[in-house]
């Protein structure tokens, strides 16, 4: 089982961007994922979740400006980033809560994807 991350780049404060996450391999079903951040000198931390249902979680700092979507067909999930800040900048890595059978079960990340918001 492998993620892979798709997106991020350079972006002006106040513009937009679209990370995506396309989970891969020996698959029976997967349970929450979610997307992460770590900036420099900073832990890694909570950004957005969705369950398997499409519940949703967000982090206070993004709410109202990042959309977390999710397509059970595809297994992979979409992060909408928009009215981006300078602070938002950091490595984003997706995450996924995998069952590979129904004895198997392991969490999941990506290989990171940089995101920079210039002032």
């Amino acid at each position: 089982v492998q993620l892979q991350a798709f997106g991020g780049g350079l972006v002006q404060a106040g513009g937009s961007l679209r990370l995506s996450c396309a989970a891969s391999g020996s698959i029976f079903r997967i349970a929450d994922m979610a997307w992460y951040r770590q900036a420099p000198g900073k832990q890694r931390e909570l950004v957005a979740r969705i369950t398997s249902g499409s519940s949703t979680y967000y982090t206070d700092s993004v709410k109202g400006r990042f959309t977390i979507s999710r397509d059970n067909t595809k297994n992979t999930i979409i992060l909408r980033m928009g009215s981006l800040k300078p602070e938002d900048t950091a490595v984003y890595y997706c995450y996924a809560d995998i069952w590979r059978n129904l004895w198997s079960r392991a969490n999941y990340w990506g290989q990171g994807t940089q995101v920079t918001v210039s002032s």
